[in-house]
């Protein structure tokens, strides 16, 4: 994958530098107003989850975030250097017995922004694909 990345350390005020990075791809790749809010807030929380969940907020660690624009799809890819997760045992935020209880929202977040999801390397990252209409 030819992509161009943002690497930075596991402390959650270097999250900050992901509003340049998408706003420079959105300029670069005419990332539509529509679409811009949606890969913000996903890669914003898929990169809060590297950080707290897989790097154990570790600042000797760190969070690539990988940007590809493929045909009709702009892909991100967040990697952790943690153990990974199972996101089947993810529990839904929507059932009732959950709405009050922390765990799950930023999963299902990404979800529902983007077009699809997978998760590679055991859950140490995740693909997020947006289409481009």
């Amino acid at each position: 994958m030819d992509c161009n990345t943002l690497k930075i350390p596991s402390t959650p005020e270097q999250i900050r530098h992901l509003e340049t990075y998408v706003k420079e791809l959105a300029n670069q790749h005419n990332i539509s107003d529509e679409l811009y809010p949606n890969i913000l807030i996903s890669l914003t929380e898929a990169v809060n989850n590297a950080i707290i969940h897989g790097n154990n907020n570790d600042g000797s660690k760190f969070v690539d975030i990988c940007f590809d624009k493929k045909e009709k799809t702009f892909a991100f890819k967040v990697s952790d250097q943690g153990e990974g997760f199972n996101p089947n045992a993810v529990p839904d935020p929507t059932l009732p017995e959950n709405i009050e209880c922390c765990g799950g929202r930023g999963v299902f977040l990404i979800k529902q922004l983007s077009d699809r999801v997978q998760f590679l390397n055991q859950g140490s990252t995740v693909e997020i694909c947006f289409d481009i209409k």
